[in-house]
């Protein structure tokens, strides 16, 4: 039996019983009148993200490059692909992270990921001067991935080791002191802070196509290495025992993956600055559309996290005017409920 059956088996017998996973999967859409909800949704953000904002441009002004209104389309177009590329990556990577800790309350935000990317790259404009998205880049990679490995080895402290919740308190308390520690040395150093304040709530708005032609070759690496780990993200979600019974190195597989978390979120947290709650949020929803087979789970949720920062991009255009409202707290006030809504649901089994 391979491991994708294992994953989607469902009941013997004479068919699944009301009320149960089988019978939920039953009533899930087919998978081509997903794809194609999800490609319109994304299609819709996109257009949305071009024409809505402090001024509306009207369709016309797409197509005209001699309308006194495109230079405002091509601005808002470069800063929609930014938000594509960073969506789709912390879709991807909160997905990752859910199957490789099997901890429903996973995200890069939550964790600390994106909060040590931070705390790296301001260490390196304060104390070596680095100014430029070259030199953030592997300064992000190292907060995270340093990150990653202090909350994992934290929470893996006493007799239940790391357990969902304890990833989470962790992950929080982590991000919380990452957070302050970021704060003292921006208020120590003035020049700094103006150069870094844009990063902090999280924003696409006011990047360059430049900016994500350099971020891009590690976006499309984290990507790759995630979508062919799919197989072994079904694996790991058997139990480790099972997977080494099937033949997986276990070890091997969650550094492989960990290297695609790492690259995703590092990256993306360069790009724009810490964005939380859309790893969280979207490997959640799609579940309930596509079912628990990260084969189809990992590709959905690139297209429905790089939707959901379009959007919230969009609306946090229009939600406040005359002022604007960045993404990242756009995405908060999205994801704290349903973060309180899972620890509800969860707590219990936790």
């Amino acid at each position: 039996m391979t491991t994708r059956t294992l994953v989607d088996a469902g009941t013997p017998g004479t068919g699944p019983a009301a009320g149960s996973p089988e019978a939920a999967a039953t009533r899930r859409p087919g998978l081509p009148s997903t794809t194609a909800t999800c490609v319109a949704v994304v299609a819709v953000a996109v257009v949305l993200s071009v024409v809505v904002g402090a001024r509306a441009v009207p369709l016309t002004a797409v197509w005209s490059d001699t309308h006194p209104l495109h230079p405002v389309v091509e601005a808002r177009l470069e800063r929609t692909l930014l938000a594509l590329a960073v969506g789709a990556a912390l879709g991807l990577a909160g997905a990752l992270m859910q199957g490789l800790t099997r901890n429903p309350l996973a995200d890069p935000g939550i964790l600390g990921v994106n909060a040590g990317a931070t705390f790296a790259m301001v260490i390196g404009m304060t104390a070596f001067g680095a100014n430029a998205l070259s030199q953030f880049l592997p300064l992000a990679f190292a907060g995270a991935a340093l990150a990653t490995v202090l909350v994992h080895a934290i929470a893996a402290l006493g007799r239940d080791g790391a357990t969902p919740m304890k990833l989470a308190i962790t992950g929080a308390a982590l991000t919380a002191g990452l957070m302050s520690w970021t704060t003292g040395l921006l208020l120590a150093d003035r020049k700094t802070m103006e150069s870094f304040r844009f990063w902090q709530v999280g924003t696409v708005g006011g990047r360059g196509l430049d900016v994500l032609l350099v971020g891009a070759p590690f976006l499309v690496a984290g990507a790759v290495l995630a979508l062919t780990g799919a197989r072994l993200l079904n694996t790991l979600a058997l139990g480790d025992d099972l997977a080494r019974g099937l033949g997986r190195r276990t070890t091997r597989d969650r550094l492989v993956l960990g290297l695609a978390i790492v690259l995703l979120a590092g990256t993306a947290t360069a790009l724009t600055g810490p964005i939380a709650f859309v790893g969280l949020v979207v490997p959640h929803v799609v579940r309930g559309f596509v079912g628990p087979d990260y084969g189809r789970v990992l590709p959905f949720s690139m297209l429905a996290g790089a939707a959901l920062v379009v959007l919230a991009d969009t609306v946090g255009r229009v939600v406040l005017p005359p002022a604007e409202v960045q993404v990242g707290i756009m995405a908060a006030a999205v994801g704290v409920p349903f973060f309180l809504f899972l620890i509800r649901r969860t707590g219990r089994s936790l």
